[in-house]
Protein backbone atom coordinates (compact mmCIF):
# COMPACT_ATOMS: atom_id res chain seq x y z
CA UNK A 1 0.00 0.00 0.00
CA UNK A 2 1.77 3.32 -1.13
CA UNK A 3 -1.10 5.32 0.00
CA UNK A 4 -4.18 5.35 2.89
CA UNK A 5 -7.35 5.58 1.29
CA UNK A 6 -9.35 8.79 1.62
CA UNK A 7 -12.54 8.81 3.18
CA UNK A 8 -14.28 9.12 -0.15
CA UNK A 9 -12.61 5.97 -1.30
CA UNK A 10 -13.55 3.82 1.90
CA UNK A 11 -17.49 4.66 1.19
CA UNK A 12 -17.14 3.95 -2.09
CA UNK A 13 -16.29 0.26 -1.47
CA UNK A 14 -18.47 0.25 1.02
CA UNK A 15 -20.88 1.13 -1.40
CA UNK A 16 -19.61 -1.42 -3.98
CA UNK A 17 -19.60 -4.18 -1.74
CA UNK A 18 -23.13 -3.55 -0.33
CA UNK A 19 -24.19 -3.01 -4.20
CA UNK A 20 -22.56 -6.29 -5.18
CA UNK A 21 -24.10 -8.30 -2.06
CA UNK A 22 -27.97 -7.25 -2.22
CA UNK A 23 -27.72 -7.81 -6.39
CA UNK A 24 -25.97 -11.59 -4.90
CA UNK A 25 -28.84 -12.35 -2.70
CA UNK A 26 -31.51 -11.45 -5.11
CA UNK A 27 -29.90 -13.29 -7.59
CA UNK A 28 -28.81 -10.72 -10.32
CA UNK A 29 -25.02 -10.26 -11.07
CA UNK A 30 -23.46 -7.46 -9.57
CA UNK A 31 -22.64 -4.71 -11.52
CA UNK A 32 -19.07 -3.72 -12.83
CA UNK A 33 -17.71 -0.36 -11.70
CA UNK A 34 -17.29 2.32 -14.47
CA UNK A 35 -13.68 2.85 -14.29
CA UNK A 36 -14.14 6.34 -15.16
CA UNK A 37 -15.57 6.77 -11.62
CA UNK A 38 -12.89 5.42 -9.60
CA UNK A 39 -9.54 6.96 -8.42
CA UNK A 40 -6.47 5.98 -9.40
CA UNK A 41 -6.01 4.07 -6.23
CA UNK A 42 -8.89 1.52 -6.51
CA UNK A 43 -7.55 1.37 -9.89
CA UNK A 44 -4.42 0.10 -8.49
CA UNK A 45 -3.88 -4.03 -7.94
CA UNK A 46 -4.82 -4.73 -4.58
CA UNK A 47 -5.78 -7.59 -2.36
CA UNK A 48 -8.80 -7.42 0.41
CA UNK A 49 -10.88 -9.44 2.79
CA UNK A 50 -14.58 -8.68 2.93
CA UNK A 51 -16.34 -9.26 6.24
CA UNK A 52 -19.86 -9.99 7.24
CA UNK A 53 -21.16 -10.09 10.74
CA UNK A 54 -24.75 -9.60 12.00
CA UNK A 55 -25.04 -8.39 15.44
CA UNK A 56 -21.43 -8.89 15.91
CA UNK A 57 -21.13 -12.61 14.64
CA UNK A 58 -19.21 -13.63 12.21
CA UNK A 59 -21.27 -14.20 8.59
CA UNK A 60 -19.03 -14.33 5.96
CA UNK A 61 -15.27 -13.73 5.32
CA UNK A 62 -13.30 -14.32 1.74
CA UNK A 63 -10.43 -12.23 0.55
CA UNK A 64 -6.98 -12.74 -0.99
CA UNK A 65 -3.91 -12.51 0.49
CA UNK A 66 -1.88 -10.77 -2.62
CA UNK A 67 -3.10 -8.44 -5.27
CA UNK A 68 -3.92 -9.40 -8.36
CA UNK A 69 -6.54 -7.05 -9.86
CA UNK A 70 -7.68 -3.68 -9.60
CA UNK A 71 -8.87 -2.94 -5.73
CA UNK A 72 -12.38 -2.20 -6.73
CA UNK A 73 -13.20 -5.21 -8.36
CA UNK A 74 -11.46 -7.15 -5.52
CA UNK A 75 -13.69 -5.99 -2.96
CA UNK A 76 -16.66 -6.45 -5.06
CA UNK A 77 -15.53 -9.93 -6.07
CA UNK A 78 -14.81 -10.97 -2.62
CA UNK A 79 -18.22 -9.11 -1.13
CA UNK A 80 -20.21 -11.51 -3.44
CA UNK A 81 -17.61 -14.87 -2.13
CA UNK A 82 -18.13 -13.58 1.72
CA UNK A 83 -22.31 -13.31 1.16
CA UNK A 84 -22.67 -16.41 -1.26
CA UNK A 85 -19.74 -18.68 -0.91
CA UNK A 86 -18.20 -19.19 2.67
CA UNK A 87 -18.56 -22.77 3.40
CA UNK A 88 -19.15 -22.47 6.75
CA UNK A 89 -22.49 -20.48 6.27
CA UNK A 90 -25.76 -20.99 3.72
CA UNK A 91 -25.51 -18.10 1.29
CA UNK A 92 -27.27 -14.84 2.64
CA UNK A 93 -30.70 -14.42 1.80
CA UNK A 94 -32.53 -11.14 0.80
CA UNK A 95 -34.45 -11.29 4.64
CA UNK A 96 -30.59 -10.76 6.30
CA UNK A 97 -29.80 -7.66 4.24
CA UNK A 98 -30.52 -4.99 6.32
CA UNK A 99 -28.71 -6.90 9.35
CA UNK A 100 -25.60 -7.21 7.17
CA UNK A 101 -22.37 -5.00 8.48
CA UNK A 102 -19.79 -4.65 6.25
CA UNK A 103 -15.89 -4.40 7.11
CA UNK A 104 -13.89 -4.44 4.71
CA UNK A 105 -10.00 -5.06 5.12
CA UNK A 106 -6.88 -3.77 2.76
CA UNK A 107 -3.82 -5.67 2.75
CA UNK A 108 -0.22 -5.02 2.35
CA UNK A 109 1.86 -7.64 0.47
CA UNK A 110 3.01 -10.22 2.84
CA UNK A 111 6.46 -10.62 4.63
CA UNK A 112 8.15 -13.74 5.25
CA UNK A 113 9.10 -13.62 8.89
CA UNK A 114 12.00 -15.15 10.05
CA UNK A 115 12.34 -16.72 13.28
CA UNK A 116 15.15 -19.83 14.66
CA UNK A 117 12.61 -21.66 17.33
CA UNK A 118 9.38 -21.61 18.52
CA UNK A 119 9.76 -19.60 21.35
CA UNK A 120 11.94 -16.98 19.00
CA UNK A 121 8.56 -17.23 16.67
CA UNK A 122 6.36 -16.00 19.63
CA UNK A 123 9.19 -12.77 20.29
CA UNK A 124 8.59 -11.66 16.93
CA UNK A 125 4.92 -11.91 16.63
CA UNK A 126 3.27 -8.06 16.93
CA UNK A 127 -0.05 -8.87 18.23
CA UNK A 128 -3.25 -6.50 17.73
CA UNK A 129 -0.75 -4.83 14.30
CA UNK A 130 0.08 -8.03 12.14
CA UNK A 131 -2.01 -10.42 10.36
CA UNK A 132 -0.58 -14.07 10.11
CA UNK A 133 -0.07 -16.44 7.88
CA UNK A 134 0.86 -20.02 8.39
CA UNK A 135 2.23 -22.80 5.88
CA UNK A 136 3.24 -25.94 5.75
CA UNK A 137 3.56 -28.20 2.79
CA UNK A 138 0.89 -27.50 0.37
CA UNK A 139 -1.57 -26.11 3.35
CA UNK A 140 -1.99 -22.67 4.72
CA UNK A 141 -4.03 -20.21 6.74
CA UNK A 142 -4.61 -16.38 7.78
CA UNK A 143 -5.92 -14.47 10.60
CA UNK A 144 -6.29 -10.67 9.85
CA UNK A 145 -5.39 -8.10 12.62
CA UNK A 146 -8.55 -7.98 13.92
CA UNK A 147 -8.92 -11.80 15.11
CA UNK A 148 -6.31 -10.60 18.03
CA UNK A 149 -9.12 -9.05 19.86
CA UNK A 150 -10.57 -12.69 20.15
CA UNK A 151 -7.66 -14.37 21.11
CA UNK A 152 -4.95 -12.31 22.34
CA UNK A 153 -2.62 -15.09 23.69
CA UNK A 154 -0.20 -15.50 20.78
CA UNK A 155 0.10 -19.00 21.65
CA UNK A 156 -3.22 -19.76 21.41
CA UNK A 157 -3.61 -17.69 18.35
CA UNK A 158 -1.35 -19.89 16.52
CA UNK A 159 -2.59 -23.36 17.74
CA UNK A 160 -6.33 -22.04 16.30
CA UNK A 161 -4.26 -21.25 13.16
CA UNK A 162 -3.04 -24.62 13.11
CA UNK A 163 -6.30 -25.86 13.38
CA UNK A 164 -7.95 -23.74 10.78
CA UNK A 165 -4.50 -24.94 8.36
CA UNK A 166 -6.04 -28.80 9.60
CA UNK A 167 -3.12 -29.35 11.48
CA UNK A 168 -2.28 -30.16 14.82
CA UNK A 169 -2.95 -27.44 17.20
CA UNK A 170 1.12 -27.78 18.35
CA UNK A 171 2.06 -28.13 14.74
CA UNK A 172 3.94 -24.54 15.12
CA UNK A 173 6.05 -25.83 18.37
CA UNK A 174 7.13 -29.27 16.46
CA UNK A 175 7.71 -28.26 13.05
CA UNK A 176 8.75 -25.78 10.75
CA UNK A 177 6.46 -23.37 9.18
CA UNK A 178 7.05 -20.64 6.92
CA UNK A 179 5.29 -17.67 8.33
CA UNK A 180 4.74 -14.60 6.98
CA UNK A 181 2.74 -11.02 8.08
CA UNK A 182 0.66 -8.12 6.64
CA UNK A 183 -0.88 -5.24 7.85
CA UNK A 184 -4.45 -4.39 7.07
CA UNK A 185 -6.37 -0.90 6.57
CA UNK A 186 -9.47 -1.67 7.99
CA UNK A 187 -12.85 -0.17 8.20
CA UNK A 188 -16.53 -0.77 8.01
CA UNK A 189 -20.00 0.64 7.59
CA UNK A 190 -21.20 3.42 10.28
CA UNK A 191 -23.82 1.23 12.90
Amino acid sequence: MSTTLTDGEKQTLLRIAREAIEHAARGGKPPLSDPSSLTPVLLEKGASFVTLTIDGRLRGCIGALEAYQPLAEDVREHAVSAAMEDPRFPPVSESELSDIRIEISRLTAPKELEYSTSDDLLRKLRPHIDGVILKHGQRRATFLPQVWEKIPDPVEFLEQLCYKMGERGNLWRNARLQVYTYQVEEFQEAR
